[in-house]
């Protein structure tokens, strides 16, 4: 009988961390990887996150270690200040023989790491580079960061068909290094009993069935100001509720929360049981995003039977919803018109969205990729 070879380390990194922060690459991080270390016993899997948004000291999350780390807090320089010693703990500390970092920006270090002897996997949340809070500097970078990333990493693991089709078509020599693998759809711990669920709506001022909802940071990608204003035109008898927050706080945010008033409700960050309190009792759910990867927020919505409207750009269509259930980014008068519509129209088949969006799922092909890159000289 042989000995049981010895787990191997992984360190993931490129997030704030978990659990319970603010940020779709945090929450696809949280959903997955309990799963793929309950499904993968062959691997320690690490989380290097910011210390600013983190205890002082390591914790486990779900069998995940969580290290703390130091970040600038800037605008610019957190994510690249925390990942340059995310690289060097992942190394020299935690002795990882792999390395997986999220996002195109954290992955400029992607180089080092193979520098370092490390096996690399990136995953790719979304084109940062388009998104409006940028200048052309952080532009010009981050798409250096995608360079960075095609170059270095054994493989590339896309959220979005759309995006993977289009990595491709810009990098065929690397198109083997691209995988497809989607985000999943939360799953929502129903409340205890009615009480939870009435002093939530209480505290907000809200009435079941008698709101809209949209879920997100306060960033200009995600386009509130779009929905804002279609949802003053409207005059429907409803309330808007926002919720999320934004990581630093700007002009655009700022200009959002002063539209706060009777019936625009801004809520702040929210946890997975109050979050899932809110979808359940929304009337409808709406993201009029200009930039997207493959919206979480858009699949739990859809999961839990919330009717939805997205705008209709590309990684809101690959969820590949009826057509009623999209309008035209950026389109106003377009907006006003369908929220003044029956919601019930924009109901879907949120089975199906769970079947085809499921972190167990997504984890066993995470783990597939996992396996692919460790067998690799």
């Amino acid at each position: 009988m042989t000995d049981r070879a010895p787990p191997l380390n992984v360190c993931v990194i490129g997030l704030r961390g978990v659990p319970g922060i603010l940020g779709g690459v945090e929450s696809h991080c949280e959903q997955l990887l309990p799963r793929l270390q309950a499904l993968s016993p062959d691997y320690r899997i690490s989380v290097v996150g910011r210390h600013p948004y983190l205890p002082a000291a390591r914790f486990d999350y779900k069998g995940v270690t969580v290290v703390p780390l130091p970040a600038l807090r800037s605008k610019y320089f957190e994510a690249i200040s925390n990942t340059a010693l995310a690289v060097l703990y992942a190394r020299f500390s935690g002795r990882a023989r792999l390395l997986h970092i999220h996002n195109i920006g954290p992955a400029l270090l992607g180089p080092v790491a193979r520098l370092l002897g490390m096996k690399l996997i990136v995953t790719y949340h979304s084109r940062n580079y388009e998104h409006a809070k940028w200048n052309r500097v952080a532009r010009a970078i981050l798409r250096l960061g995608e360079r960075c990333a095609v170059a270095a990493a054994h493989k590339v693991i896309v959220i979005s068909r759309s995006m993977t089709d289009d990595l491709k078509r810009r990098y065929p020599r690397a198109a083997a290094k691209f995988v497809f693998v989607p985000n999943g759809a939360t799953e929502f711990p129903m409340p205890a009993g009615g009480e939870e669920e009435r002093a939530l709506l209480d505290r907000f001022g809200l009435q079941r069935g008698r709101y809209i909802l949209a879920v997100g940071r306060l960033v200009p990608e995600k386009s509130f100001h779009t929905l804002i204003a279609a949802f003053k035109a409207s005059n429907a008898g409803l309330k808007l509720v926002i919720a999320g927050k934004a990581d630093h706080e700007d002009a655009y945010s700022r200009s959002l929360l002063a539209e706060a008033d009777e019936r625009i409700c801004f809520t702040g960050f929210q946890g997975h049981r109050e979050l899932g309190i809110l979808y359940r009792n929304a009337s409808l759910f709406v993201l009029p995003s200009t930039h997207e990867g493959l919206p979480i927020a858009a699949l739990e919505a859809a999961s839990l039977g919330v009717p939805v409207l997205l705008s209709d750009i590309q990684p809101n269509l690959d969820i590949d919803l009826p057509a009623a259930c999209y309008f035209p980014v950026g389109d106003v008068e377009m907006l006003r018109h369908k929220i003044l519509q029956p919601h019930e129209a924009y109901r879907i088949d949120h089975e199906g969205i769970a079947r085809r969006f499921d972190w167990s799922l997504v984890a066993r092909q995470t783990k597939d990729v996992y396996a692919d890159v460790c067998a690799t000289n």
